[in-house]
């Protein structure tokens, strides 16, 4: 495994904060989308039921080309008008979703707008009532994200609202590299070798020992071409790791912290404040 493909692995598709901090994506599952989409197909239908009653009071008098078109107006309003004007109005839920707790939202994290909404629900047309579903599970059952195509094709994703949201706690220097890395030079890292390196220090566990070994010493090997002067020799690779990003957070909160008390120094207290 080379180098890039250790670290990008790591990556993966959870949220990382600025000091590579991951934040795991709480998707919802294939089942809990399945028991969704079947509240709302059962809700659809009583709707379809009540709403061809009601056609067949009012039309029942007049011309099979008004009662088609009706039919038409029906079909397309219960199936995705409104689903749409729901889904839009409560940012991304539909009466399913309410009731397990799931949510649609944009890949990047924000609220789904018409045009998303618009998209997933002509797709699902095909999908649901066309072909019986079957596209629609297989795709969530095979994407990371247990997108169905209409999220592929809208750029959207469900989640779940009834996970708390867990974010890692960043690393520590280990007291025996404490003076080492305190005086080091600690050039800038790219994001991907960064975010690489955290992940790989939260998941360590769940390593078998020859990966976890050959990952830590390539990991170490990128992150010290930034460092200089190197660690002490005989360290354990993911002790230089961990004394790295414990120390490049320091400065960053202590530079913060600095420019904030110069910002209160400098300028006038925010009335809005």
């Amino acid at each position: 495994m080379s180098i890039d493909g250790g670290y990008r692995t790591y990556a993966g598709d959870d949220v990382v904060t600025g000091e590579g901090v991951s934040v795991e994506v709480p998707v919802a599952g294939v089942v809990s989308r399945v028991a969704a989409r079947l509240i709302d197909l059962v809700i659809t239908f009583a709707l379809a039921v009540g709403g061809v009653f009601a056609v067949g009071m009012l039309v029942g008098s007049m011309s099979d080309a008004v009662g088609q078109a009706a039919v038409i107006v029906l079909v397309v309003g219960i199936t995705v008008i409104l689903p749409v004007l729901f889904e839009v109005l409560t940012k991304g839920r539909s009466p399913g979703k309410y009731a397990l707790g799931l949510c649609v939202v944009r890949d990047d994290g924000g609220p789904i707008t018409v045009r998303h909404s618009v998209i997933r629900h002509l797709v699902g047309f095909v999908e649901f009532y066309l072909l019986q579903g079957a596209p629609a599970v297989v795709a969530a059952v095979v994407h990371p994200r247990a997108k169905r195509l209409g999220d592929m094709a809208a750029g959207t994703y469900a989640m779940t609202l009834r996970h708390k949201l867990q974010v890692t706690a960043p690393p520590e220097a280990p007291p025996a590299l404490e003076h080492w890395v305190r005086g080091t030079d600690l050039g800038p890292m790219p994001a991907s070798l960064t975010i690489g390196v955290r992940q790989f220090l939260t998941r360590t566990g769940g390593l078998t020992p020859q990966a976890r070994a050959h990952l830590g010493h390539d990991l170490a090997a990128q992150v010290l071409r930034h460092v200089s002067p190197p660690p002490p020799s005989g360290v354990h690779p993911e002790w230089v790791l961990r004394a790295v990003l414990a120390e490049r957070r320091r400065r960053d909160l202590d530079r913060l912290g600095s420019e904030s008390d110069r910002a209160r120094r400098l300028l006038p207290p925010d009335p809005l404040g």
